[in-house]
């Protein structure tokens, strides 16, 4: 078995707590929808209220392939004390190629008061046989999607400071 991970950090100026209100949640999720429109096309709760236990239906387009993809994921780790939030692939994408785990891990880390760490990693493991497949695991996706939601939720922040 190969195993692997990937992270990425991205500073945002806002107080973590206020951060961890989106990423702690299914609006991260839905903000993507709305922030990202040519790339999340759709996400449809299938089961679960946002909790562990969620399953997660998101169809995407994928640079790799032609058209969009459809995969699912089940949030298995919501730590509000850490910060953390995990999920895993289900579903499609990585799983059709022999991947064994797909995971991927969001913290919100606090540096002072107004200025926190968004933390995107990926892990994975896959069967021996599929190692070619390990050079299709990349942090870009999720570290786009903590540049447009950090730049999103800063704004937002700085309108209400404004206020």
């Amino acid at each position: 078995m190969i195993k692997g991970q990937l992270s990425h950090e991205l500073e945002v100026s806002m107080p973590a707590a206020m951060v961890w209100e989106t990423y702690g949640t299914l609006q991260l999720d839905k903000l993507l929808v709305k922030l990202l429109p040519n790339v999340v096309r759709d996400l449809q709760v299938m089961e679960g209220n946002g909790g562990v236990g969620t399953l997660v239906s998101l169809t995407w387009f994928h640079p790799d392939t032609p058209g969009f993809s459809v995969y699912k994921t089940k949030l298995t780790k919501i730590d509000n004390e850490n910060r953390v939030r995990e999920e895993e692939l289900v579903e499609g994408e990585y799983l059709d190629v022999g991947f064994l785990l797909y995971r991927v891990r969001f913290e919100i880390l606090e540096k002072d008061d107004d200025l926190s760490i968004i933390r995107s990693t990926i892990e994975y493991e896959l069967a021996e046989e599929c190692v070619m497949y390990a050079s299709l695991v990349s942090i870009n996706s999720l570290a786009i999607i903590a540049e447009v939601a950090g730049k999103h939720l800063t704004e937002e922040y700085k309108a209400k400071l404004k206020a």
